[in-house]
């Protein structure tokens, strides 16, 4: 099966060659590397430059500036569904994702049109992370659970493999998010299409080197996002939702109150203003 393996990058330059050394070391024979840069001022951009000079299953997309994740993987998909790809795969580019983790996902596609790389399933697990980051991912999965009621337990992951299929049934000028809650975007719109999903247990790592991109916008613009992909013509039964979800926000209100005052993340203080505004 030939593959393509899209690694979007934003000041990866300690961790850009170590990955694609590692990628083509644990892939299947046919995988191909498309590194998507957004203009990163460590370099990163030129160390991938420097690949594609050398090894030619590497290519690379320049892009002006830091476009979002959901719009690089939108472009990504684009370039790979003008070459015979037969599976895409994104996964992230500072070895929480593992690569060791690739041949079972791409062996998973011969049953399944989608293997999602998941922390919340049986043998799945996160590694190295706090107490609070580890609470927050949770929340945060389970009020997109609760929401958009898909059956997947981990929505929030970014390690997945697509059959070339599954992208040539999607009308990617469509997707709305651009942050993580393209993600969870990505995984309703193809269950909503009927295609069948596996989620494979995987270890994820935190990141050993580089910082995170995390953000209290984007933060926002995922807990929003769920409810207009609950709310859109695709969405359903509304009431469970609204129940579930309003459970899940009582418990993120306590919590980030709780956090404000122990001064843990930075984004938490308003963060916590704007749910308490909906108990009010």
């Amino acid at each position: 099966m030939k593959a393509l393996v899209i690694l979007p990058t934003y000041n990866e330059s300690k961790n850009l060659l170590g990955m694609i050394e590692e990628v083509f070391a644990q892939a299947p024979s046919g995988t191909d590397i498309l590194v998507i840069d957004d203009n990163s001022p460590d370099g990163t951009g030129g160390i991938a430059d420097a690949m594609v000079a050398k090894d030619p299953r590497v290519f690379v997309m320049h892009r002006p500036g830091k476009l979002g994740l959901g719009s690089a993987y939108v472009q990504g998909f684009g370039w790979a569904l003008a070459r015979p790809y037969e599976a895409v795969i994104h996964m992230d580019c500072d070895f929480s994702h593992d690569p060791k983790d690739l041949p079972r996902l791409i062996e998973a596609l011969s049953d399944c049109d989608l293997a999602l790389g998941s922390r919340y399933v049986q043998g799945g697990a996160i590694q190295n992370w706090p107490w609070h980051r580890r609470l927050i991912s949770r929340c945060g999965n389970l009020y997109a659970r609760s929401v958009l009621q898909i059956g997947i337990k981990d929505l929030t992951g970014g390690f997945k493999a697509y059959k070339r299929k599954v992208l040539e049934s999607l009308d990617l000028s469509q997707i709305a998010s651009n942050g993580y809650a393209f993600l969870s975007e990505m995984k309703f719109k193809v269950v909503r299409k009927g295609f069948r999903v596996r989620e494979i247990p995987i270890i994820f790592k935190d990141r050993t080197q580089g910082k995170s991109k995390m953000s209290k916008k984007i933060f926002l613009e995922a807990a929003i996002m769920v409810w207009r992909l609950r709310l859109s013509p695709e969405g359903g039964n509304l009431l469970p939702s609204l129940a579930l979800a309003f459970a899940v926000l009582a418990m993120l209100h306590y919590y980030c109150n709780f956090m404000t005052n122990h001064h843990l993340p930075d984004f938490l203080p308003g963060l916590s203003q704007k749910i308490s505004g909906l108990f009010k």
